[in-house]
């Protein structure tokens, strides 16, 4: 079930691509979540603070598109009334006329009673309702960046999407893990979404920039309504949830209507605690035989790394 194919064509189809983007660092956005969340001492936790706060690196994930895969037709960045910083500073540069910004509203037509939502996985669930999307689209954070050359067919084969991860159990069939307490992260909601689908294992995806097709969600939830009100009904993270990228994906591995690779291609970074000659020899050296980055948490990088890091990638994308 794997659904592997080995053709390697390319691809004659408009891809698009998605960003999500919040500012955590907007007064605004913040008295809002403060209208919601119950309980406030979350509100200081670094775990729940950097899900929200960012250091402007969505401008380097999109100069990143720009350079290494020109072949995108439009870049939309969804967020809530927000417009990126090097957006409103570049608005008569010909260079971004291609990306435009959606707002939860547009996605959420029809739904408003769930509005606002501080939650990534009910807009990753809406997504596909953004107008004029294509078909076939990539799907990214704003803390991954593509750093070389890509072509069409890395995300897209003959119209079927690659899919970079490997097989793994689910928690609940590990001794050590099968007692603990269901949690929120990015493992978890995979495994939710791989049992939606009917599996007794799951895909497990890294971040990387996912593509998917808009016609996968749209027949899914056509069918099953129930499960996509259920998961963008809550404003915060709830340990029901699936990530619809996992729902997506096991969705075309039961069709055998994907390729299945294990070489992800990715360099990630989650931690800053190395010391600086450790991210040059990573960035300057290993970077040349990879093609995605992904660094997350860049908010709670130390000044010296993350003046680095960011002028790296300010001269990778440039």
């Amino acid at each position: 079930m794997q659904g592997n194919k080995t053709n390697t064509g390319t691809n004659s189809h408009p891809i698009d691509a998605v960003i999500l983007w919040v500012d955590g660092n907007d007064e605004a956005h913040f008295n809002k979540i403060l209208s919601y969340i119950k309980d406030t001492e979350k509100l200081k936790s670094k775990k729940f603070k950097t899900r929200y706060k960012q250091v402007n690196e969505i401008e380097y994930t999109v100069k990143s598109i720009l350079k290494f895969a020109p072949y995108i037709r439009n870049i939309f960045i969804v967020t809530d009334n927000q417009t990126p910083k090097f957006l409103t500073e570049n608005k008569s540069k010909d260079i971004y006329k291609n990306v435009s910004i959606v707002d939860h509203g547009v996605i959420f037509e029809g739904h408003e009673e769930f509005l606002p939502i501080f939650n990534c996985r009910p807009i990753e669930t809406s997504i596909y309702k953004i107008p004029n999307l294509a078909e076939h689209f990539i799907y990214l954070n704003d803390d991954f960046f593509i750093i070389n050359e890509t072509k069409p067919s890395d995300f897209f084969k003959d119209g079927l999407p690659v899919l970079r991860g490997k097989w793994l159990k689910f928690d609940k069939d590990i001794l050590y893990k099968k007692f603990k307490k269901p949690k929120t992260g990015h493992k978890s909601i995979q495994q939710n979404a791989a049992k939606l689908v009917g599996f007794n294992k799951y895909y497990n995806f890294k971040h990387t920039p996912h593509p998917l097709r808009k016609s996968t969600f749209e027949n899914y939830f056509k069918e099953n309504k129930d499960v996509f009100i259920n998961n963008i009904k809550y404003r915060f993270r709830d340990t029901s949830q699936f990530t619809p990228q996992g729902l997506a994906n096991h969705l075309e591995i039961k069709n055998n209507s994907c390729v299945l690779k294990d070489d992800l291609q990715l360099m990630y970074f989650r931690s800053y605690k190395k010391p600086l000659l450790w991210y040059k020899i990573k960035l300057n050296i290993q970077s040349k035989q990879k093609l995605f980055l992904g660094m997350q948490s860049l908010d709670l990088c130390p000044p010296k790394i993350l003046s680095y890091l960011l002028n790296w990638l300010e001269k990778r994308v440039s």
